[in-house]
């Protein structure tokens, strides 16, 4: 039986170095937050976004999408979103197996892709987390953790830590396999770009709304 899988997007960032909102910047005529929640209930369901602007958000993601209050005020960093979004799961009468995390600003996304990752997760028995790793680590906002992490993480997060990296380094985590066809390979590392600066949108056809 395959696992039971939710998606978490975070998307309560304050978008400081891009200079305006990136969730709400247009990708193929769609928001990338948008387009994002799209991609995640293609591959799971529920779906949650975090955020601390619901009023703004709710008219462009799709209804199904349940979006959870953040304090814009004490935000702390997008793993204490993640915890915020965990607990809402928690709270929940279906407990996943697993939990999608993504970024709001992630343009390159594929379901297929995303789809052969999901198929990696009955190879995963003991590591809390299965992520795809870069030059730079741990790619904690495109990948997979297990709905069991919750206690872990709010455990980590009361100790003081506010860092993905930190968290992960203190846990067991497996890393996903890329495709072995190396065109392939390269698309799915492509999917772990995302938009932070307005430098970053010279490299993605993107235009602001």
């Amino acid at each position: 039986m395959a696992p039971s899988l939710a998606a978490i997007v975070l998307a309560g960032g304050k978008s400081s170095r891009m200079g305006q909102d990136k969730a709400l910047l247009s990708w193929r005529g769609m928001p990338l937050l948008r387009r994002t929640c799209e991609v995640a209930l293609q591959c799971s369901s529920p779906v949650y976004v975090v955020t601390s602007r619901v009023p703004e958000y709710r008219p462009i993601v799709p209804e199904s999408v349940q979006l959870i209050p953040e304090d814009e005020t004490a935000f702390q960093g997008p793993l204490v979103g993640f915890a915020q979004g965990l607990h809402q799961i928690q709270v929940s009468p279906i407990q996943p197996d697993w939990v999608l995390l993504l970024a709001c600003d992630l343009p390159f996304l594929q379901v297929p892709l995303l789809q052969r990752w999901i198929a990696q997760l009955d190879q995963v028995k003991s590591p809390i987390a299965l992520l795809p790793r870069s030059d730079k680590g741990w790619e904690p906002l495109c990948g997979f953790y297990q709905g069991k992490c919750y206690n872990h993480l709010t455990d980590s997060i009361a100790r003081g830590t506010r860092s993905f990296q930190t968290w992960l380094s203190q846990e067991t985590v497996q890393e996903i396999v890329f495709h072995p066809n190396p065109d392939i390979a390269a698309q799915e590392k492509q999917m772990l770009f995302n938009c932070n600066t307005p430098a970053d949108l010279l490299q993605v056809p993107i235009m602001p709304e």
